[in-house]
Order: C-alpha cells, then sequence, then structure tokens
C-alpha cells in the first residue's frame, strides 16, 4: 500500500473496514489460544506456540498499515478533477471503440466490477493523465491503448 495520503473510493474504503474488521476478529481468536508464558509444555506445543506468535505479528502488521491507509485517505480529500488519480472516476474510450466508466482505486473492491486497481496495467497507465489523453497499457494479448474520454463523471445515459 502506498505510505502517501490519497483518497480511496466509497467501496474501496469499504472493502478496507471489513478486512480490518475480519482482522481483529481473527486476531483475537489467535490471541485467545496463546498460552501463558510460565506453562510447561513439549516442543511440538512450543512450536504450535511460535506459530500463533508469528500469526499474530502478521495480523498486528497488516491491522497497522490499513488502520494507517484509513486515516490517511480521510485526511487526504478528495481525488484531482484535472488528473487521473486514485480515487478518480475516468470514462475511457477503448481501442475497439468501447466506452466504459471505471474507478481507480488502491485495493481490489470485488463487488465492484468497474474498479480498477492503480497498480495493474490499465491503473498505472492512467495515473497523471488528463482527459484526451491516450495511453498504452499490456494486457494477456499484447499490448492496447485507451483514450481518457473525462473525469469525474459518468457519460450521459450511464455506460454504453
Amino acid at each position: 500500500m502506498s505510505s502517501e495520503s490519497a483518497p480511496i473510493s466509497e467501496p474501496a474504503r469499504q472493502a478496507l473496514e471489513r478486512e480490518l474488521a475480519d482482522l481483529c476478529d481473527e486476531r483475537a481468536s489467535v490471541s485467545a489460544t496463546l498460552r501463558d508464558s510460565d506453562a510447561v509444555g513439549d516442543r511440538a506445543d512450543e512450536a504450535d506456540e511460535l506459530q500463533r506468535a508469528d500469526a499474530l505479528a502478521r495480523l498486528d502488521a497488516r491491522i497497522a498499515q490499513i488502520t494507517t491507509r484509513l486515516r490517511r485517505a480521510a485526511s487526504a480529500g478528495p481525488p484531482p478533477t484535472d488528473m487521473v488519480g486514485v480515487g478518480s472516476t475516468v470514462t475511457l474510450r477503448f481501442a475497439d471503440g468501447a466506452v466504459e466508466t471505471v474507478q481507480i482505486d488502491e485495493t481490489a473492491v470485488e463487488s465492484d466490477r468497474t474498479s480498477v486497481t492503480s497498480d495493474s496495467p490499465l491503473g498505472r497507465a492512467l495515473l497523471g493523465h488528463r482527459a484526451g489523453d491516450s495511453v498504452s497499457y499490456d494486457t494477456p494479448e499484447g499490448q492496447t491503448t485507451a483514450v481518457v474520454v473525462s473525469l469525474g463523471r459518468q457519460p450521459s445515459g450511464g455506460q454504453e
């Protein structure tokens, strides 16, 4: 995740908040299985205890990362309206003539089929561009292009 303050879309924020809640629940479960450090056991018990401690450390790191990201997003303000950034809504015309409006998000949002992550080939190509710019990006079928039609609004009549 980026360490800079950047806005995120509402679906991405909700996905991070759900992940955070799930991680906190998982952390509570793992923490409850850790024994008192004075308990005596065999080597297998010690190995299990070390695995749970490692899992707890990984959970704590991810919880801290998400918490920081949500806090920074709240202070970042809205996405830019004059160039593509994280949080932007972008209408694109693809090489085959199809027009689609997508949301640039930092993280994948399962429920949002119009979400494009900022670290995907298309997302990386779009960042920093303005309406009218043409971008090239890699796909499994090879390199292709798209033109930024507009930022911040869907075309009239929704997706075409």
